[in-house]
């Protein structure tokens, strides 16, 4: 990786055992942290994680390639240059680099995607230009657990009671879109915006107790921290919601937030959402 580049770990205490090649694996790993790596020329944080996850049949609702199940997820983020939307849209194609010619054949990523693909897994990833990017790899549990009842349900978090004045803030016109139909199915009242500017123009139009920020960690022009100190110093007052496509971890090694920020990791379930804000509301 190079003396420029810092490494941090946050491996799962007690993962699930997955079925797949051992040196196949090896090479996805070892695609994900060489492309990490050519992103932060200038040096960066490189943060590696892995977690057990429950993809519940609501999930598959806005994602229908993705079977329900338990699974294993190996994330790798880094805090580079990050991706442009067309090379987003190219992403595992073979043969397509980013890279000057002789520094890459660009099967990289097409043999991860093929590996993955192959093994019954799937792979979600979140970039963010000038900020870097997160690969999730998912992998399906080898063997069936017991299901995890820690999370509300969506009953539960709609029967709360509470009817809380949100301020969301999302770039993203579809994930705004989603959002906002998730909050508004718990019973909350939605002010959504786009921007710092939009985000101010909402609440003053609103003119009225504002209970909840919940705002992207990184938005086009600035971040979720300065939007919040932003709102704050004129005058509106409220709790907070960061969420973002990066793992907690690797939000924290960015320097963005602290480790006591409530956060919502990218992607979420309605239930979860609803569930993250009443508990935030409670709090």
């Amino acid at each position: 990786m190079g003396e420029n580049i810092e490494i941090a770990t946050a491996l799962c205490e007690e993962p699930w055992s997955v079925k797949v090649d051992r040196s196949q694996f090896e090479q996805v790993i070892m695609n994900l942290i060489v492309n990490a790596r050519d992103a932060m020329p200038s040096g960066g944080q490189l943060t590696i994680e892995t977690a057990n996850t429950n993809i519940t049949t609501e999930y598959i609702k806005t994602h229908p390639l993705v079977p329900a199940g338990r699974y294993v997820m190996l994330a790798v983020s880094d805090t580079g240059a990050g991706m442009t939307e067309e090379t987003k849209s190219r992403l595992f194609e073979p043969f397509f680099t980013t890279k000057e010619v002789g520094k890459g054949t660009g099967l990289g990523l097409s043999m991860v995607y093929g590996i993955v693909k192959q093994n019954n897994g799937f792979i979600w990833y979140y970039s963010e230009i000038g900020k870097g990017t997160c690969f999730k790899i998912y992998l399906p549990a080898a063997e069936p657990h017991e299901p995890n009842n820690d999370s509300m349900t969506l009953a539960e978090a709609v029967s709360t009671g509470h009817q809380a004045t949100i301020l969301l803030v999302e770039d993203e016109p579809d994930l705004r879109e989603v959002v906002t139909d998730f909050l508004l199915s718990g019973g909350h009242k939605v002010l959504a915006a786009e921007s710092q500017d939009e985000a101010l123009d909402r609440a003053l139009e609103h003119g009225s107790r504002i209970d909840l920020l919940l705002t992207d960690v990184m938005l086009k022009k600035q971040n979720g921290k300065e939007l919040v100190h932003f709102l704050r110093n004129k005058g509106f007052n409220f709790k907070v919601i960061y969420m973002s496509g990066y793992t907690p971890n690797a939000i924290v090694h960015h320097g963005v937030l602290d480790e006591a920020t409530i956060f919502l990791q990218k992607p979420f379930t309605r239930s979860t959402l609803l569930a993250k804000v009443h508990e935030t509301l409670d709090s």
